[in-house]
């Protein structure tokens, strides 16, 4: 154990009791979405802060994702305290589900005109401080909670070795000095190139073999063709990986640290996201030294807000952090279930973005009712779709049980009853 520190859990299941003692000072809201630079976005982020969600248009994360499923996963967990700007209202009956699993209200939800809602909270007086999981191009600086350039240096794959962690060696290169074809890689495989502001896993690429450096020269190359590139990191690769860890933590205005929790990332061999597992009574400390480094140093740049930080532990116990995101993370929502669920007896649980199950909500709401009341599935988002005039829902959500052997029971006789985990 580590005496040193004295961090504490959170003690709250929701995003406004976790900013509640950072926003007394203005009128504060959360934009539950990602900024996109898609064709669809009213306010693409293709100015300022780049960010990487697809090197064209076929590839681009879609709206149904960064509008709809993403956001509805985080208005689950935002508590009654702090407004939500959410651009596409969720299906009534699965407010009425949150109400029942959660216990919130749902009054605080601001549904604003996708086309206008940066312009709207540009204009607002009741809106004085914005909450955000990435800079915004459209929103003006002072608005924007942290300030918008600090944020965006946080968030840059660059920045990591400021943090004061161990982390593996790389090299950044700005790519408007430096060609990209003059770059000195690594002699041999495997190693990381990544670029600067990808996410999700999106412009993160694992390089094995000289198929896989083409690939991402390729990709890279169209990012430049965009102009929605500008730097890109060369890194060294962590041999012998044994754990993947999220660690997330809160840092408040005045630098005190609150635990989150930390997750074990379930990721594609290329580096994808698909979810993460947590056990909820895993004893931190062994991350503690990190916590405190990042903690401090995102106190120092004016941050205030959720951190999670992805480590790598290798065959020696030695942890590097490999990525740090100065946001809301994926498995945010499925950290904050830790009281709940341990009120229930349940200690471990399994979050995914990538549930399906055919039918309606509605339909699904019914079949699944046992595991829904019992918190043995918990729905955070829900989305109906239509394929070859066939009705299926793609659902995030949580699997939870006292064990693991019983969790991974429960994760059979949902899929027993019709629930796909399509990744």
């Amino acid at each position: 154990m580590n005496h040193q520190y004295n961090f504490q859990y959170f003690q709250g299941s929701s995003f406004s009791e976790l900013f509640a003692q950072d926003v007394t000072d203005a009128g504060y809201t959360f934009i539950l979405n990602y900024p996109a630079t898609a064709s669809w976005a009213t306010y693409p982020n293709t100015k300022k802060y780049f960010l990487q969600d697809g090197s064209d248009e076929a590839t681009k994360t879609g709206y149904d994702k960064i509008g709809e499923k993403e956001p509805w996963k985080n208005l689950a967990v935002l508590g009654d305290t702090i407004p939500g700007i959410i651009l596409s209202p969720p299906p009534d009956l699965l407010i009425d589900y949150w109400r029942e699993c959660f216990g919130f209200g749902y009054n605080n939800l601001e549904l604003l005109d996708r086309q206008v809602y940066l312009d709207e909270l540009n204009q607002s007086d009741r809106f004085e401080r914005v909450i955000t999981l990435f800079p915004f191009d459209g929103l003006l600086p002072q608005k924007h909670a942290v300030d918008p350039d600090t944020h965006y240096r946080l968030l840059s794959k660059v920045t990591l070795a400021e943090l004061g962690v161990p982390c593996p060696k790389y090299q950044s290169y700005n790519l408007h000095t430096c060609n990209l074809d003059e770059i000195k890689l690594p002699e041999q495989f495997p190693y990381l190139i990544k670029t600067s502001h990808g996410l999700s896993g999106e412009g993160t690429y694992i390089i094995k073999s000289a198929s896989h450096l083409n690939y991402s020269l390729e990709e890279i190359r169209k990012y430049l063709a965009i102009k929605l590139v500008d730097t890109i990191i060369v890194s060294e690769f962590v041999k012998d990986e044994v754990q993947n860890y999220c660690v997330q933590f809160y840092v408040n205005k005045v630098g005190d640290i609150t635990l989150i929790g930390v997750t074990q990332q379930l990721v594609t061999p290329d580096g994808k996201y698909l979810g993460g597992l947590i056990h909820y009574r895993t004893d931190m400390s062994k991350f503690y030294e990190m916590i405190a480094a990042v903690g401090q140093y995102a106190h120092q740049q004016g941050y205030f807000g959720v951190i999670g930080f992805d480590v790598l532990e290798n065959k020696d116990g030695e942890l590097y952090a490999i990525d740090a995101n100065f946001r809301v993370n994926g498995s945010t929502p499925l950290c904050l279930q830790r009281h709940t669920l341990l009120e229930l007896g349940k200690e471990v649980a399994t979050y995914s973005s990538d549930y399906r199950m055919d039918g309606t909500l509605e339909s699904i709401l019914v079949n699944l009712k046992p595991e829904l009341e019992r918190h043995d599935f918990t729905i955070l988002s829900a989305l109906e779709k239509v394929k070859y005039g066939k009705i299926y829902t793609e659902i995030y959500g949580i699997v939870a049980g006292e064990t693991l052997e019983e969790m991974q029971s429960i994760e059979q006789s949902l899929h027993d009853k019709g629930l796909q985990l399509v990744s």
